[in-house]
């Protein structure tokens, strides 16, 4: 009893929803942010809507019981690739949550769209945030634009990864092909 009790007090307590709704928001870009939906955890850690949306666009609040927040909005019409990522991942399949999915939209029975769609991703330590903004002060930003079957040569893009600011593609050729741009994280670059 003494272990569990113990790990328990080392779980981290579940934030308001006030304040997931905050940092889940802060993803977004400023004139989305009021309107979104958002996806966090109710004080039992369930996984559930923490505030009905009116324009189109999904906030997620950031993952619980990790020393970094990661919070995301992307547009509804990403919420079936999305869902089902967090679905294999619930199920404890991560490692094989790409294959699985690309199986699926493979076979028509997982859909994304075929125009770009944007994904944009705020990053940065839990214990720097500020409970009344949302914000962090070590916070990074991501944003990711979908292109299936995009090719970088068709695109001008390296496929090579950077972290200099420098757009480029990943997962080149694949349903899942998306424009990689990160802020750079250092200002050494």
């Amino acid at each position: 009893i003494a272990a569990l009790l113990q790990g328990q007090a080392q779980k981290k307590k579940i934030l308001p929803a006030d304040v997931q709704i905050k940092i889940a928001t802060q993803a977004a870009p400023v004139e989305f942010r009021a309107g979104a939906k958002v996806y966090g955890y109710d004080e039992a850690g369930k996984f559930t809507t923490l505030r009905e949306g009116t324009n189109g666009y999904i906030c997620l609040g950031p993952e619980l019981n990790s020393s970094t927040y990661y919070a995301y909005c992307y547009p509804e019409s990403l919420e079936p690739f999305m869902a089902r990522g967090r679905e294999i991942t619930n199920e404890g399949k991560r490692k094989e949550r790409d294959k699985i999915r690309e199986e699926e939209y493979k076979a028509g029975k997982l859909s994304i769209p075929s125009q770009p769609t944007t994904l944009y991703g705020y990053w940065g330590s839990a214990d720097k945030v500020n409970a009344e903004t949302g914000e962090m002060s070590d916070a990074k930003r991501r944003y990711v634009i979908y292109i299936p079957y995009a090719k970088a040569a068709d695109l001008g893009l390296s496929n090579k990864g950077n972290n200099l600011g420098t757009p480029w593609l990943m997962d080149e050729g694949t349903y899942k092909a998306h424009i990689m741009i990160t802020p750079p994280l250092s200002h050494n670059h």
